[in-house]
């Protein structure tokens, strides 16, 4: 997927290449350069593979490395110590848990939202229609674990609906989720909009009125004793800027 963008794109990223929202470069000095390694949510995936894409396009010299999984998951590893230059999280908790640390340079900035949807197979054979479905006897629903972003949203959404869920299963990530379901192993799933896009038509999206109870706010931020600062601050401006805007709308995302 990384190796799909469009040469129109790229021609036109080229040309912008240092304008605002262009290849994100934060001086005029030094162009970025170097490899950085970037943590991010897994419902970023598809977004983040095309954005690293056209980061390196317009900044020679880059190399975007791509580490993705549950918000919760990658905060703990990144406390821990494992070498990551620049964090995407799929919730402002997990953002705050390395804030709190004083691992990040500068300050976090949110750049995109994204909403729940009930994620079924093409054919729908338990008939879903409503968040109310989920919770019918003999349903199988899979959903993310409570401390991982898109599980708090869940938690949030079905207390706004009234619904009390029996998931069959608890996953660390929307993929895996996703996973469940287009595997046969689900009748349904909660994932966001985003996973359901990018999905195609292994799933079916099943929209809920409970979802806007939970809307989830992804922070980007680059952090401390990254091995190239300067590439770190370039990818979080391109991410945030008009470049990256563009391939998050595409995604589904919503803006922040």
């Amino acid at each position: 997927m990384r190796r799909a963008a469009t040469g129109a794109l790229l021609a036109l990223l080229a040309l912008t290449g240092c304008a605002a929202g262009g290849a994100g470069a934060v001086s005029g000095d030094e162009p970025p350069k170097g490899t950085i390694t970037v943590f991010a949510a897994a419902s970023l995936r598809a977004a983040f593979a095309e954005i690293a894409e056209q980061f390196e396009a317009v900044n020679p010299g880059t190399t975007v490395q791509l580490n993705y999984g549950g918000s919760a998951d990658l905060a703990t590893q990144i406390i821990e110590g494992a070498p990551a230059d620049v964090f995407a999280s799929a919730d402002e908790k997990n953002m705050a848990k390395v804030v709190g640390e004083g691992l990040v340079e500068g300050e976090s900035v949110d750049f995109a939202t994204n909403t729940l949807e009930i994620a079924v197979p093409p054919d729908n054979p338990a008939g879903i229609q409503t968040l109310t479905d989920l919770a019918a006897p003999g349903v199988a629903v899979v959903v993310c674990a409570p401390e991982v972003p898109c599980g708090a949203a869940i938690v949030a959404a079905a207390q706004a609906g009234g619904v009390t869920l029996t998931p069959v299963s608890e996953e660390s990530s929307v993929t895996d989720v996703l996973g469940k379901v287009t595997s046969g192993q689900a009748d349904a799933g909660l994932v966001y909009v985003t996973d359901v896009k990018a999905a195609g038509p292994a799933v079916q999206g099943v929209p809920f009125p409970e979802s806007t109870a939970a809307v989830t706010t992804y922070p980007v931020a680059a952090l401390t004793g990254a091995g190239a600062p300067e590439t770190a601050a370039a990818f979080v401006a391109f991410v945030t800027g008009d470049a990256g805007r563009a391939v998050l709308d595409a995604a589904g995302f919503g803006a922040p």
